[in-house]
């Protein structure tokens, strides 16, 4: 048995599997009625800033964003606090021919006794990765 903590990972795992590209995974990692803001607050992804939830709220997420993606995602640190970890997260997209924009991210993993997500919130700003895509010329 690992004596890694659940939420840590939990954390990892998501990592992992969004890199890899394996939706199905990535998926099983979350409880059914599992809330994901990424990023926390309004943004086109989520209008009204309430975040993705449940089930199939979060596959349509990685459907429209992370299926997308070619992501790397670094962990320079991650902290554990009861049922939850906090992640000091870096993470690339890399858009093809050279283009490739960065954001630095904490991101909150909270799982239930079952080691299942329940909560994800990744706060990053929306402005500065856009202004990114915009001097790569591609937004």
């Amino acid at each position: 048995m690992s004596d890694t903590h659940p939420a840590v990972l939990a954390s990892e795992n998501a990592a992992k599997f969004a890199m890899a590209g394996d939706r199905d995974s990535w998926l099983d990692l979350y409880a059914e009625d599992a809330i994901l803001a990424n990023p926390v607050g309004k943004s086109p992804f989520n209008p009204k800033g309430e975040g993705f939830r449940g089930k199939a709220e979060i596959k349509r997420y990685w459907d429209t964003v992370i299926g997308k993606a070619n992501l790397t995602i670094v962990a320079s640190q991650r902290i554990v606090c009861g049922n939850t970890c906090a992640a000091v997260l870096q993470v690339t997209n890399d858009f093809g021919g050279g283009m490739k924009a960065t954001m630095d991210q904490i991101a909150i993993y909270e799982v239930n006794d079952d080691g299942k997500l329940i909560s994800v919130k990744h706060y990053w700003d929306w402005d500065k990765f856009m202004a990114q895509i915009k001097e790569l010329g591609a937004g």
